[in-house]
C-alpha cells in the first residue's frame, strides 16, 4: 500500500467467531450493515418440527429463545422505476450520513437496467405462469412489491455519469476521507482523468440475504458487462462498459483494541482484528491494487459480539483483469461452507 501504510491483515477465511457472524444472517438473525431488517411477510415458515405435539407452554418459552426459521424462494429482476424506495433504502447509509443527492444516485442505478439485478422474493403465482425459476435466473417482468426488495447490484461508469450532482457529491467525499497523500493521488486520478474506465461497482443487502446467492448475484453482474460491451446500441455506451478499473466502497469492522494488545489470560481466540460482513470483500481486498480505510459514524452495534468493534468505510481499487480471479475465490469460498 502506498505512503508506507500497510493494508489491515484480514482474518482467516471463517474461523468460528466470524463464521457465526455472517453466516447467521442466513437464519435471519440481526447483522452489521447499519440497515433495517427487511418485511418478511411474503416469507414461508419451515415445515412442521418432529416435537410439534410440545405443549404450548414449553413451545412458547423456546419461541423466546430461539428465532423462528423461514423459507424463501429469490429471484432476480432488472430495476425499474417502482423498486425506487427498496433501492433507496438499501442505499440510504451508502455515504455515511453525508447529505448528497442520493435520490439521483438511486435513479442512475433504477435507469440502467441492462447492467444490474435487484433481488426479491418470488412470486410463486408469477413463476407458475411465466415459467421464471428463483436463484439466479433474471426477469423484467413480475409484480413485486419493492418492499420486498433484498438485494442489489450494479456498476456506474464514472465518467459517463461525471456531471450528475450524486457523483459529484460522492467523489467529493471520497476525497475528504482519504488521509494518505500517496493513496489520494491515485485515488484522484481514477476519479478524474481514468474516469471513463472506471466503474463504481455498488452491492448491498440486507443480512438475510441468502450468502448461496451471492456467487450468482456476481457472476450476474459481470456477465452483464460483458454483454454490454457488444450489445449495447451505440459504439459509445458500449466502450463505456469497457472498464479497466473497479472502485468499490463497503463497510467493515475492526476490533476497538488490536488482538495482540488483549490481556494475557485472555481466551477469546476467536476474536479477529477484521470482520467483513459481506463475505466477498475480503477478497476484493485481497486483490485491490490499493485500498484504504476511515471510521464513519454509525450507531452502535445492537449485538453484544460486536461490542468490543468499531465500523469503518473500506475504499478499494480493484482491476478489471482481477475479476476473473474474484468470481473463482468466491465461488470456492461459498462452496466450502
Amino acid at each position: 500500500m502506498p505512503g508506507g501504510r500497510k493494508r489491515p491483515a484480514p482474518f482467516l477465511a471463517f474461523s468460528s467467531f466470524a463464521r457465526s457472524l455472517i453466516f447467521s444472517a442466513a437464519a435471519g438473525t440481526p447483522g452489521q450493515d447499519n440497515m433495517p431488517r427487511p418485511p418478511s411477510k411474503r416469507a414461508k415458515p419451515a415445515g412442521p418440527s418432529k416435537d410439534e405435539d410440545r405443549s404450548s407452554s414449553e413451545s412458547d418459552a423456546e419461541d423466546g429463545e430461539e428465532l423462528q426459521t423461514v423459507q424463501a424462494d429469490f429471484a432476480f429482476f432488472d430495476p425499474k422505476p417502482s423498486d425506487f424506495h427498496g433501492v433507496r433504502l438499501l442505499l440510504k447509509t451508502y455515504l455515511d450520513s453525508k447529505p448528497w443527492d442520493l435520490t439521483g444516485f438511486v435513479d442512475l442505478i433504477l435507469a440502467q437496467t441492462t447492467v444490474g439485478t435487484v433481488v426479491k422474493l418470488a412470486d410463486e403465482e408469477e413463476e407458475e405462469e411465466e415459467g421464471q425459476g428463483t436463484g439466479g435466473e433474471k426477469t423484467s417482468a413480475g409484480g413485486n412489491n419493492d418492499d420486498d426488495l433484498f438485494g442489489l447490484i450494479s456498476v456506474l461508469n464514472l465518467g459517463r455519469y461525471a456531471e450528475h450532482r450524486c457523483i459529484k457529491d460522492l467523489k467529493e467525499y471520497l476525497l475528504a476521507v482519504c488521509s494518505d497523500k500517496d493513496t489520494k493521488r491515485q485515488l484522484k486520478s481514477l476519479l478524474e482523468e481514468k474516469a471513463s474506465s472506471v466503474g463504481l461497482l455498488v452491492c448491498r443487502r440486507f443480512v438475510n440475504f441468502p450468502y448461496e446467492l451471492v456467487p450468482k448475484l456476481y457472476d450476474a453482474l459481470f456477465d452483464e458487462v460483458s454483454w454490454a460491451t457488444e450489445d449495447e446500441p451505440t459504439q459509445e455506451l458500449q466502450d463505456s462498459f469497457r472498464f479497466k478499473h473497479y472502485l468499490l466502497l463497503v463497510r467493515m469492522l475492526e476490533r476497538k483494541t488490536p488482538a495482540k494488545h488483549k490481556a494475557k489470560n485472555s481466551k477469546d481466540d476467536d476474536d479477529e482484528p477484521i470482520i467483513y460482513p459481506k463475505l466477498e470483500d475480503e477478497i476484493f481486498n485481497e486483490l485491490s491494487s490499493w485500498s484504504f480505510t476511515f471510521p464513519i459514524r454509525s450507531e452502535q452495534s445492537p449485538q453484544q459480539e460486536m461490542k468490543n468493534y468499531k465500523e469503518m468505510g473500506l475504499v478499494m481499487a480493484v482491476k478489471a483483469e482481477a475479476i476473473p480471479k474474484f468470481r473463482k475465490k468466491l465461488e470456492a469460498l461459498v462452496s466450502e461452507q
